[in-house]
């Protein structure tokens, strides 16, 4: 019998300080399976395969198939947060707007932030060093406000009798469902620090269009421009204003509409990702995702376990909590096209 077929599963995995996945390595490495047929499946799928539980295909499980044994149940949470996560990835990406990512234990986090004393064009302008002359300076200090943590969630209702016949790749839409709401909402914080600082005064800087309600393509110079010397990496506007510039006469050459038709892929203004959500209205953001901001996590999806194994569903959250920091205070940039002075 395999070593992954021996181990014995209960709640005590998720109090583990490492979390039920890097428990179950521990437990049950993955190098052991080297050159077998399990080999590319990690601690918890290899888990999935001893109770012989599909989650995806026409074949999928049933859910009650979590629940047969009291060692498989306790596998069920994790699926459940997994699957959350799968649904966060493909939806509104976060990851498109963070430059670092810091897992923390606690709930009191302060980041630091880049001093910048001097211009581009004043720091283009500095003297070489000379022997024994100084040489300028980069402040790094810490921020005077904490990062604050917003907890977002959503709350499981469902019996157990209702969905224990329910085949598992249907169920994970839901799931999936709960991970793009997830996402959005995560999104809209990261977006809202950028306008609103925070708590260190330190709102991103905003352009007018020449046009209201009308971004041009002098427009997307410009705010490409404005953030110099930080290069204009990622764009996060709204789907309608999206169209709008994909409408732009700059915009249409031959090569970006093959791409746009083969791939699906939107026109990017001058090699800018966009990114589409209703957080920013009729405005448009330029930022460089690489310095302008810092995403605080205090862990990861979170489901209430004890719910989950021990009442079969019923009502349980799934939670994340996490906030948001700026690291460099102009490495984004809001053109606002709404109202024009």
């Amino acid at each position: 019998m395999a070593a992954f077929e021996t181990i014995k599963l209960d709640k005590g995995l998720y109090r583990s300080t490492l979390g039920i996945n890097a428990e179950l390595e521990r437990i049950d490495p993955s190098e052991n399976y080297k050159g077998t047929s399990l080999e590319g499946l990690d601690a918890f799928e290899r888990q999935l395969k001893r109770f012989d539980i599909k989650i995806k295909g026409t074949a999928s499980s049933p859910i009650e198939k979590f629940f047969q044994t009291s060692d498989s149940a306790v596998l069920f949470p994790e699926y459940v947060s997994r699957t959350v996560r799968q649904g966060m990835e493909n939806a509104c990406n976060v990851n498109d707007l963070v430059a670092a990512v810091t897992d923390i234990n606690g709930l009191d986090y302060r980041t630091i932030e880049y001093v910048r004393d001097k211009t581009p064009e004043e720091e283009f302008e500095e003297d070489v060093i000379e022997e024994g002359g100084a040489i300028p300076e980069m402040q790094i200090k810490t921020k005077g406000s904490l990062v604050k943590l917003h907890k977002r969630g959503k709350m499981l209702v469902a019996s157990y009798e209702a969905l224990r016949f329910q085949r598992l790749d249907i169920f994970s839409v839901a799931l999936r469902e709960i991970g793009a709401y997830l996402a959005r909402v995560r999104t809209a914080d990261a977006l809202n620090i950028i306008y609103n600082g925070d708590g260190n005064e330190n709102p991103a800087d905003v352009l007018r269009s020449k046009e209201e309600n009308k971004v041009t393509y002098g427009d997307l110079v410009a705010l490409w421009k404005e953030l110099n010397p930080y290069t204009m990496n990622t764009v996060v506007t709204t789907p309608e204003m999206a169209a709008q510039i994909m409408c732009l006469p700059e915009m249409r050459d031959a090569a970006a509409g093959l791409n746009f038709h083969a791939t699906g892929r939107a026109v990017t203004p001058l090699g800018a990702k966009i990114v589409t959500h209703q957080f920013v209205e009729k405005d448009v953001v330029g930022l460089d995702r690489n310095y302008a901001l810092e995403m605080v996590t205090a862990g990861g999806i979170v489901t209430d376990f004890d719910k989950l194994i021990d009442r079969q569903l019923e009502r349980a959250a799934v939670t994340q909590t996490y906030g948001f920091a700026k690291l460099c205070n102009d490495a984004a940039v809001i053109l606002r096209s709404g109202e024009t002075v």
